[in-house]
């Protein structure tokens, strides 16, 4: 049974997150459907994030098998031709081997949050970035992030409903700089805890803000207390912008 691996992007704001719901509108519910118009077979696809309600994606990756054998070429072509109509598209399909698997052979994943600091309102990126109309310290936010940086309890960080077996992960990077009105986090880990990016994300502002200090964000996850988190960020900023495989 052939393995394809698909790229994907999509505007997270009309579905109710990644995961297939019945009777609810999702990524992965689009791209079934789509599957299902091209070649008729009923499917389920696997992804490297389940993202959650209204997080977007440039980087996504799943894979889906089929029983019968087509070009890539032809299976993304078709599949962007039946989600034409729908905030999703396929950005590349390869052929990958049997045992290659979207989830569990990735070695990273990258996060991006936007924060769009400015008076004004957005209008052309409303949906997409967090409005913060007072003046971010970005500087004060990248001190704060660097505490976070390394191998951590991030039970702070973590939603009561995460599924984790564990709250200890390993963040790879954190970094903060502004670009124009914007403001920039980006995050990179092996795997991530559920809601635990656009945690730190809104912990974070708090320190932009000055009503945090950086070592207040040191003390928040060292506390491993869920209730020392700062306010979670809205889904909006939220990019799901890579996912690495390999050493």
């Amino acid at each position: 049974m052939p393995r394809y691996r698909l790229d994907i992007e999509y505007d997270g704001g009309p579905y109710n997150g990644f995961q297939a719901q019945d009777g609810l509108p999702t990524v992965q519910g689009a791209i079934e459907t789509a599957i299902h118009a091209f070649c008729g077979e009923t499917v389920r696809i696997a992804a490297a994030g389940r993202t959650d309600s209204g997080v977007h994606a440039t980087g996504q990756v799943a894979h889906v098998d089929l029983d019968k054998h087509w070009p890539a070429a032809t299976v993304m072509n078709a599949l962007n031709a039946h989600l034409s109509r729908e905030g999703v598209a396929v950005l590349d399909c390869l052929a990958v081997p049997d045992d290659w698997h979207a989830r569990f052979s990735a070695t990273g994943r990258k996060y991006l949050y936007r924060i769009l600091n400015r008076p004004g309102r957005p209008a052309l990126e409303r949906g997409r970035v967090w409005h913060v109309r007072k003046p971010l310290d970005a500087g004060a936010m990248q001190a704060g992030a660097n505490h976070l940086v390394g191998h951590h309890d991030f039970t702070t960080f973590r939603d009561l409903a995460c599924q984790s077996r564990s709250p200890e992960k390993t963040l790879d990077v954190a970094t903060v700089r502004r670009v124009g009105a914007e403001v920039h986090l980006v995050f990179e880990a092996r795997s991530f805890l559920h809601r635990q990016v656009r945690s730190m994300a809104g912990t974070l502002v708090e320190a932009g803000l000055g009503r945090w200090t950086p070592d207040d964000v040191k003390a928040a996850l060292e506390a491993s207390d869920r209730t020392a988190c700062g306010p979670v960020a809205p889904s909006d900023g939220l990019y799901l912008t890579g996912v690495s495989y390999g050493s």
